[in-house]
């Protein structure tokens, strides 16, 4: 490792305090204010049976939002993207090989809806973070470019590899991310290797499809934790991940919604965000527009966070995207409510 990685990499750690996302006890506590309102609010939503939901699996409600909560958070520790020196072929999910786990990890990239950037190549509408579509870059994107240059996607033992001789290739293979993340998170869309092979073009898949795909093994067997991965979502409100970039305060605005965030929670802020939003059909488990719905929120009216630190800024976007959060969860929650609900008589999923 050169001099200069070092540097990079430092720097990198320096800039990503927090997790690339909303920070986790913000995640769980959306999730929690939102089964709190539907349960104020049971004429409304669908919490009577969601609760009886809670209820039927050996729940009290408040043990089913905490589950739910729990992975809502949970989703910025999966062990599930590697990167792969371009050089070395050591595979590893966080920078310096794993030690900068506890600030950042590779999984955090899943977890875009890049506007600026449109379509992809996949075929998504919107993408997901792709450094070579940035339309603002931050210190932080930049650093991790630099640290990433040329290298590839985990693709399992005897796919891309990093060094070779005229002997042999060697790769440190520690999970196939290229044929288990990202071909679930397409969701049938367009998927070639060449799409992975150096992070600076690398098109990662968007989180609405991250969403979906899991709402998709929630609906096909139903279970607190699969719920709440999907939950994960409400970073669609944060303008960051809308915007694009890791750097241009992305973490400090992060911050200041953690330390702020009981100024922007009522239950008429919740009301009037519920209206934003088209509910997911009844007969449709397909949930990405109403979570695009809250991406377009957040990317409309969150750019005087993207690099600026004022603090009537930062006060008027909270306004919009903490009530708007917890209602996406609150809508998707209704939702998944009647795949849950088992009425009287009636076996048990």
């Amino acid at each position: 490792m050169n001099f200069l990685k070092i540097g990079a990499l430092c720097a990198l750690l320096l800039a990503t305090s927090h997790s690339l996302a909303f920070v986790g006890a913000t995640h769980r506590q959306m999730v929690l204010d939102a089964v709190d309102y539907m349960s104020r609010h049971p004429g409304t939503t669908n919490y009577q049976r969601l609760e009886a939901a809670a209820n039927a699996a050996g729940y009290t409600i408040d043990q089913f939002a905490t589950v739910l909560a729990d992975a809502a958070r949970d989703v910025d520790n999966f062990h599930d993207t590697y990167l792969c020196g371009a050089i070395t072929g050591d595979c590893v999910r966080a920078p310096a090989y794993n030690l900068g786990d506890e600030w950042v990890n590779y999984s955090s990239w899943n977890h875009f809806q890049n506007h600026p950037g449109g379509a992809d190549a996949h075929g998504n509408d919107i993408g997901g973070y792709n450094y070579g579509k940035l339309a603002y870059t931050g210190t932080e994107d930049e650093l991790a470019a630099s640290w990433l240059w040329n290298d590839h996607m985990d693709d399992g033992n005897g796919g891309m590899t990093g060094w070779c001789s005229w002997w042999s290739c060697w790769e440190d293979s520690e999970y196939n991310s290229y044929g288990i993340t990202q071909t679930r998170y397409a969701l049938g869309g367009s998927m070639r290797k060449s799409m992975y092979e150096d992070f600076q073009n690398m098109a990662f898949q968007p989180l609405d499809n991250v969403s979906q795909y899991w709402y998709q093994q929630f609906w096909s067997s139903p279970s607190a934790q699969t719920l709440g991965f999907v939950l994960h979502a409400t970073d669609l409100l944060q303008p960051h991940h809308t915007w694009g970039p890791i750097g241009l305060g992305h973490s400090d605005w992060e911050g200041f919604v953690e330390d702020y965030y009981q100024n922007y929670n009522s239950d008429a802020r919740v009301t009037w965000a519920l209206g934003s939003y088209t509910p997911i059909p009844a007969n449709s488990t397909e949930i990405r527009p109403l979570l695009t719905q809250g991406g377009n929120l957040s990317y409309s009216i969150g750019g005087c966070v993207i690099g600026g630190d004022d603090y009537a800024c930062r006060d008027a976007v909270a306004q919009w995207v903490v009530p708007h959060g917890i209602a996406l969860v609150v809508h998707v929650l209704n939702h998944a409510a009647d795949r849950f609900y088992v009425p009287a008589g009636y076996a048990a999923y």
